[in-house]
Order: C-alpha cells, then structure tokens, then sequence
C-alpha cells in the first residue's frame, strides 16, 4: 500500500493538526497580556525549530533537504510569513481565539485574488463570489463595532487580523512559485528560522522576565507549532487534498471550545452571522485553487 492509500491516516492526521494549532493560539493567548509580541514571536519559532529539524532528520532530508536554488524567493516568502506571525498574534491579543481564526480563513481567498493580480490568472466567477463572501462576513463581524469607544481594541483587532491572512495569502502565492523546485521540509525550515531572528531582533525593545508557568507555555506553544506543522506534512502525504478538505473546517472547532471554556468567553452574533459568509468564501475559494492544480507541489499551508 502506498502513502497516498491511506486516507484515514491522513484524516486523523489533519484532525490532529487542527487541535495542535489550537492549542498553540491557547498557549499564546494566555501570555499575550504578559510577554512582549517580539519575545512571544521568538519562543514560538525557536521552539518549533526543534519538532521540525527532528521529522527532516527522519525523512533523511537534513541538512541535504535545506539546499536551495531559489534563496531570494526563501527571503521574501519567509519575511512575509514572519510579518503575518506578528500581525495575527497582535489581533490574537486583542479578540477571542475564534474571531481571530476564523479571519485567518481570509488567507485562502487573498491568495485566489492575489493569483488573478500577481500571476494573471482569470477572474472567474467563483473566485468573485467568494470574495463578495468574505467581505460581508468581514462587515458583519466589524461594522457593529464601529464608532464605539470601547471596541477600539477589538477593532484594531479585526485590522490586524485582516493584515495577518494578507500576509498570509501573499506568503502563500509566494510558496506557490518556489515550490516547483523546492521542497516543502526547506520552506518550512526557513520560514521558522527567519520569525526565529525575526523575534529575536525586538530584544532591544525591551524583554522580560519569564516566570516558569509563562515559559513553559511558550515553550510548548513552539513544540505545539512544530508537531502542528508535522502532522499536517504526513496528512497531505497519506490523503489527496480534496479527500481532507471537509476536514479542515472542523479545526474551527477547538478554538471555538477555548473561548468558551477556558477564557470564559461567549460566542458574539457578529462571530455567528460572520462564521457561514467566512467559511463558504474560503471554501469556495479553495475548491477553485484544487479546480486549477494549485499549489503544484503539496507544501503545507501557512500556520502562524
């Protein structure tokens, strides 16, 4: 039997990666008020470093897998994928795990309209539509909140948030062209490595001391990433794309669970109406990708 016969290793395989994920937005949610945004950044990646050198190391693919011909295109996909990091824990800070997932479900439709300006790839009307999708299910979840005072936090909030699945989606058009020649073990290394440094260049702007329950969650909100990221590797290895995609909406699941029992933190109705218009666009947006064949080689998809 193959690797790609083994769909139900690749279904358990991506459910996992979505708890993983969620337990690592839970992880730095719970210092965010504490830990300065660069210094979560560089535990975050650093951490991650770990999990991820191990499993190349496994597959045979370290340090051989790392060799590039493409190093500029690793520079600009890993700078905007650090930047997304930054910008999707800042909005993290400010909006209940959910809110904050559920607008990184705009990347996939980003990265639809970014093929269309950057690549020249038709606008078809599928891509229009889930466009028109996400933007209402943007405006349902901000426009109440505008013009009240005490939403200002939220609000920048929802800006970050929408700033992090930009970056996203450019980062991902990014990986779109260097995956034709390189491997999806060196575009992950190097993307962890420069949020590393990336995190590690804000220490003049002033660090502090990590007590030991607040270093541990960093700690494992790096390992939590890493295994993330694994798991979501061996998942498109095992299954097709498509035969997991149904799959990838139940990950909303578990950072849903968090706000409500862990932060205390109901459901708002602007999540709720937001919620459908969101995941219908993102949907929409990555049955079209597959219709098209993108991306040419299986790289995993961003994950902050």
């Amino acid at each position: 039997m193959s690797d790609r016969d083994r769909p139900l290793a690749g279904i358990v395989l991506r459910i996992a990666s979505g708890v993983l994920f969620a337990a690592m937005l839970v992880c730095v949610k719970w210092v965010s008020d504490e830990v300065p945004l660069g210094q979560v950044v560089f535990y975050r990646s650093a951490f991650a470093l770990l999990p991820i050198v191990l499993f190349l190391a496994w597959r045979r693919e370290f340090p051989a897998g790392l060799a590039t011909r493409r190093p500029l295109g690793h520079l600009l996909r890993s700078s905007l994928g650090a930047a997304s990091m930054f910008a999707t824990f800042a909005a993290l800070a400010r909006l209940p795990v959910a809110e904050a997932t559920l607008l990184a479900q705009l990347a996939p439709v980003l990265m639809a309209i970014g093929g269309v300006v950057l690549l020249g790839e038709r606008f078809t009307p599928p891509r229009a539509l889930a466009l028109l999708l996400a933007v209402g299910g943007v405006a349902v979840l901000v426009v109440p909140d505008i013009g009240n005072a005490d939403k200002a936090g939220q609000l920048s909030g929802y800006a970050l948030g929408v700033l992090g699945a930009s970056l996203t989606a450019a980062a991902l058009v990014t990986v779109r062209r260097i995956s034709r020649t390189e491997g999806a073990g060196a575009i992950a290394f190097y993307f962890v490595l420069a949020c590393t440094l990336a995190g590690l260049a804000t220490l003049p702007l002033g660090w502090v001391a990590l007590p030991t329950q607040t270093l541990t969650l960093l700690i494992l909100a790096g390992l939590l990433g890493g295994a993330a990221h694994i798991c979501m590797t061996l998942a498109l290895r095992f299954a097709e794309v498509s035969r997991l995609a149904p799959f990838e909406y139940i990950a909303l699941v578990w950072p849903v669970l968090a706000d409500l029992w862990l932060f205390g933190q109901p459901l708002s109705s602007g999540f709720l109406l937001a919620l459908p218009l969101l995941l219908g666009g993102a949907a929409l947006a990555a049955m079209e990708g597959r219709r098209l064949g993108w991306p040419r080689r299986r790289s995993p998809p961003e994950k902050d």
